[in-house]
């Protein structure tokens, strides 16, 4: 028996209209969860960041913090720590000093090699052009090193302010002591020892 022309296209088609059913309700099903998904989406209010209070410090670590940036020492002066300006402002001066020292021989040896590649007389004839080249890196480097130590140094100072400040409220008290006293202990009859003990106070 000889099926119809339509029922035959009909069979031949019967299986991508099958796929073509399942994916529309595949699709229509993650519309709805999608749907459900965003209705489920709590937004929770963001919390404003509260700033640090420091009314009950007796300094204050951002003003300590800012003279120190402005003018290093100025921070440890308000803190009542004056006793570190002059080794703030020694190691300054240290280090600018080696800072130009490092330079000027920076300059005398790439000025040295550099007559050297030009033929000119220069002032250390018995190094080679390698010996001009090591001396010229080792100065730059030695005179960059303490130009990041100048940058330690200011940031140290700041930090130093901070702390100092922060800690300006931690209570030390007067009762706080430190006693050594005489220590006897019996173990046994025949086992005795004679010791010093060391006593912290609160």
């Amino acid at each position: 028996m000889k099926l119809p022309v339509s029922h035959s296209i009909f069979h031949n088609r019967a299986p991508l209209i099958l796929v073509g059913l399942l994916l529309f309700c595949f699709s229509l099903s993650t519309v709805s969860i999608a749907q459900e998904a965003d209705t489920l989406i709590i937004k929770t209010p963001k919390v404003p960041k509260s700033k640090p209070d420091y009314s009950l410090l007796p300094k204050n670590p951002k003003k300590a913090t800012i003279l120190s940036a402005i003018l290093p020492g100025a921070g440890q002066v308000y803190n009542g720590r004056s006793w570190k300006v002059p080794i703030i402002y020694g190691g300054i001066i240290t280090d600018v000093y080696f800072i130009n020292f490092n330079n000027r021989r920076y300059q005398i040896f790439k000025q040295a090699l550099a007559d050297f590649d030009d033929d000119l007389p220069r002032d250390f004839p018995s190094l080679n052009r390698d010996g001009l080249v090591r001396n010229v890196n080792y100065w730059r480097k030695s005179r960059d090193l303490c130009y990041l130590l100048l940058v330690g140094i200011y940031a140290l100072n700041i930090i130093d302010a901070n702390v100092d400040a922060h800690l300006s409220g931690f209570d030390v008290s007067d009762d706080i002591s430190l006693r050594f006293e005489p220590h006897y202990e019996s173990f046994s009859s025949n086992n005795k020892s004679v010791g010093l003990s060391v006593k912290l106070n609160f």
